[in-house]
């Protein structure tokens, strides 16, 4: 079996492929026959040793799979030995095969991709996770979305869509206008426009009902004021301190500094509340299944339709990261791990 490990922290080139035995499933466990592994920005963060949650060096990244089963541990009734299935991995989705807990493994149908089901469980659980779990998106909503070309920005564009949010603002790169029009947000040039001054003004100086933000810094104070009275903050990434494929000491210094320190009293007389999203982390494993029942759910009743940026072979996964590290991708970037 062969597997792709970060053996330390550095840049692409530090990437590994490797030989290694095939995993044995344990109690409550499957194995999946991996074709098809989410690549995620957090991953790209765990290779610079900037994440924090990831294992100790080596180790094997990757939060998302779909694939096969094709081994059962011990209790295991859930599933069966050649169901397809999306599966949430934490780690060690870069793999031809893997291992997880079942509970975190959803049956898909035939008429899903394997391409579909890899860009769920991270993107689409996320936005789930924050618009639905935690902040009760009703129809007639409005949302700030920053990277909105992204996995998880097009994927709240489509959840926003199907929740009935009357208006989505979605900041990005000029070169991305097309595509984020594309999806049905109104496009802010992150470099040219203010998002706080367009959320005021699109909302009759009110501001939105839920702000997104995976840049952090002083980025994400600005966020926080973009929302009205009421409104809701998620925090879910530090894409600031990450200016290229190599560590920059000056961006991670420079974030950390400006990371805002919200004052408790100010949030009680706003009644804005700031939610820390990191779905890798999240305990309550019901909650979790019940998230991906449901996206899979909306999947297959064309609610939501994952959109595909680009599939790239693993053993080309250094150039499918750069091609994330250069802000290229538009919608989810994907890694075939398929038999040849």
């Amino acid at each position: 079996m062969r597997k792709i490990v970060y053996p330390r922290a550095g840049g692409v080139e530090t990437i590994q492929i490797v030989e290694g035995g095939d995993p044995v499933p344990q109690r409550g466990q499957v194995c999946v026959r991996v074709h098809r592994a989410g690549v995620n920005f957090a991953e790209l963060m765990m290779r610079q040793g900037l994440y924090g949650s990831n294992p100790d060096f080596p180790f094997t990244p990757g939060y998302e799979a779909s694939g096969v089963v094709i081994g059962l541990g011990e209790g295991v009734d859930s599933l069966k030995e050649g169901d397809r299935v999306l599966a949430m991995t934490g780690f060690g989705g870069y793999s031809e095969k893997v291992c997880l807990d079942a509970r975190r493994a959803i049956p898909i149908p035939d008429s899903v991709s394997f391409d579909q089901a890899a860009a769920i469980p991270v993107t689409y659980g996320t936005a789930f996770h924050m618009l639905v779990h935690l902040g009760g998106i009703s129809k007639g909503d409005s949302v700030l979305v920053h990277h909105a070309a992204g996995g998880v920005g097009t994927a709240v564009a489509q959840i926003c869509d199907s929740f009935g949010a009357s208006l989505v603002v979605g900041t990005a790169s000029a070169p991305k206008r097309d595509f984020v029009e594309s999806m049905g947000m109104r496009f802010v040039d992150r470099d040219k426009e203010d998002f706080e001054d367009v959320c005021k003004e699109l909302t009759g100086g009110r501001g939105v009902h839920h702000a997104i933000d995976p840049v952090g810094g002083s980025h994400l104070l600005r966020s926080y004021k973009s929302l009205r009275k009421g409104g809701k903050l998620y925090y879910f990434g530090a894409s600031a301190a990450v200016k290229g494929e190599k560590r920059s000491r000056f961006s991670e210094l420079r974030m950390w500094w400006g990371m805002p320190r919200f004052d408790p009293l100010k949030l009680m007389t706003s009644n804005k509340a700031v939610f820390g999203v990191h779905m890798g982390l999240l305990e309550d494993e019901s909650v979790f299944k019940g998230h991906l029942a449901s996206l899979s759910g909306m999947l297959e009743a064309g609610e939501i339709d994952p959109v595909i940026d680009s599939v790239w072979r693993f053993e080309n996964v250094a150039d499918a990261q750069m091609h994330m590290h250069n802000r290229k991708n538009r919608g989810k970037v994907l890694l075939d791990f398929s038999p040849e």
